[in-house]
């Protein structure tokens, strides 16, 4: 009888248990992913502070919030592309060189102007990093633990926030020139690039589509060599596809079947979705590229209208500005068990599931902050939906990447976060209009019903819990 075929590289990947060589990627990308929103949340602190300090409008803090998010879409749409076209790591630790050396910039600025047009800056590398490394990262994951290891990745995001929101409470409101100190220790970003660049390697799923095939057998060796005395080769194709098709076994479908939206991969006549943005829209990635989309904008629009504008929402509440961002503080902590939940029920429940109920508990959470009194209603409230939030997004991290094949993940991804930029840059501009016109009942009102036709469009993505990552071809 003829040997088998042995596993190509990404099914040699697969097979894998969890390895020092995951851990130190989802830590190195995770570093990246904080010091990305620790920067994201030190903006709502300096605007707090800067509203009484340069005595701001509320239409040009609202612009200074927004700028960044302008930046944010079009870094996420560009980033998206490079990255299918130069490599993941090298779109990362570009983007974390740019928006660490303009956030450190951002601490000279000298107006309103100043701080946008740096600000806009700020946004291009922090749009770009994001749907980056959880590429990255999705294409080194085993497929039985990819959702779990994503949604850790996320999780570092409530550690940059906490960091944020430690600086603002410490540093921050400290003194008049405490936006500055705080702004400038956003710099730091610059140098981890030079780590992510020498650390972390490339993804093995690019490096054969671009034809560095002894790269990617050395990073595979290498992941492999680190499995605790794992043998390197020998399970058969077969072998491994019998072993993936238990793993799905509770999800009811065989490793080559697939959603009625899932392009065909067996050869059958079915054509390869184009590449760029283009094969996003074709016949066989319509339906999951709309569902994404909106999803995406949708979690974009209620997050950052809330989270963007809570100090400040919090101090027109009749809270001192260090009473908002000790109660902030506490609110963000509430982040790091939301993500350790999602980690759990996204291999259990599945990705989509767990992100629809997410999203529910979020609505539900908005509601209750709108209308919450006294200071432990709104401290419950806002536990309530950081809890909930950023375990959905810690979910929509994990499936986005998956719902597309190869050569079209990194786009895929970027451009549906780049489509969500556009709620983030409306969100803390229609703040104000709707604080005038019905308080914190009706903001977040709003933002309640963003979170729930975002559940609504959740249950459009295929569920893929278990599933190898789609390949070209």
């Amino acid at each position: 009888m003829q040997e088998q075929a042995t596993l190509t590289r990404p099914e040699r990947l697969d097979r894998l248990p969890f390895t020092r060589w995951h851990g130190r990627l989802v830590v190195g990308s995770g570093i990246g992913w904080a010091l990305d929103a620790m920067d994201v949340g030190l903006i709502s602190f300096v605007i707090a502070a800067l509203r009484v300090q340069w005595e701001l409008s509320s239409g040009q803090m609202s612009w200074i919030a927004s700028i960044g998010f302008v930046g944010m879409a079009l870094g996420a749409s560009l980033g998206g592309l490079l990255a299918d076209r130069i490599g993941r790591r090298q779109v990362f630790a570009l983007t974390l060189l740019v928006y660490g050396l303009a956030t450190g910039a951002s601490a000279l600025a000298w107006s309103v102007g100043s701080l946008m047009a740096l600000r806009f800056l700020v946004g291009l590398g922090l749009g770009a990093e994001l749907p980056v490394a959880s590429t990255l990262v999705s294409e080194f994951a085993p497929a039985r633990i990819r959702g779990r290891l994503v949604v850790l990745l996320e999780a570092f995001w409530a550690v940059g926030w906490v960091l944020a929101a430690v600086i603002g409470y410490t540093v921050v409101q400290a003194s008049d020139d405490g936006w500055r100190w705080g702004l400038l220790i956003g710099a730091v970003p610059a140098l981890y690039a030079i780590v992510v660049r020498r650390g972390l390697p490339e993804s093995v799923r690019f490096l054969e589509r671009a034809g560095r095939v002894a790269e990617a057998e050395r990073v595979v060796r290498e992941f492999e060599e680190s499995a605790a005395g794992a043998p390197a080769r020998g399970r058969s194709t077969a072998e491994a596809r019998a072993a993936n098709d238990e793993a799905v076994a509770g999800d009811g479908t065989a490793r080559g079947s697939a959603p009625s939206d899932a392009p065909s991969t067996s050869g059958s006549g079915d054509q390869e979705p184009p590449a760029g943005p283009a094969g996003l829209w074709s016949r066989p990635m319509r339906r999951r590229t709309t569902a994404a989309w909106v999803v995406w904008f949708a979690v974009n629009f209620a997050y950052y209208g809330a989270f963007i504008w809570l100090p400040s929402i919090l101090v027109a509440s009749g809270y001192s500005l260090v009473q908002s961002f000790g109660y902030t503080l506490v609110i963000t902590l509430a982040q790091l068990p939301g993500y350790a939940v999602a980690a759990v029920l996204i291999e259990t429940w599945g990705r989509r599931a767990t992100l629809a109920t997410f999203l529910v508990g979020s609505a539900v959470s908005a509601g209750l902050f709108g209308w919450a009194g006294g200071t432990t209603g709104v401290l419950v409230a806002g536990m309530l939906l950081s809890f909930f939030n950023l375990g959905a997004w810690g979910a929509l991290y994990a499936v986005t990447p998956e719902i597309y094949p190869t050569s079209l993940r990194g786009t895929g991804s970027g451009w549906a976060a780049g489509f969500g930029r556009i709620a983030s840059i409306l969100a803390p501009l229609a703040v104000p209009p709707l604080l005038a016109a019905g308080g914190k009942e009706l903001t977040f009102a709003a933002f309640a019903a963003a979170f729930v036709v975002a559940a609504v469009a959740a249950l459009g993505l295929p569920e893929l819990r278990g599933r190898a990552l789609q390949e070209d071809g």
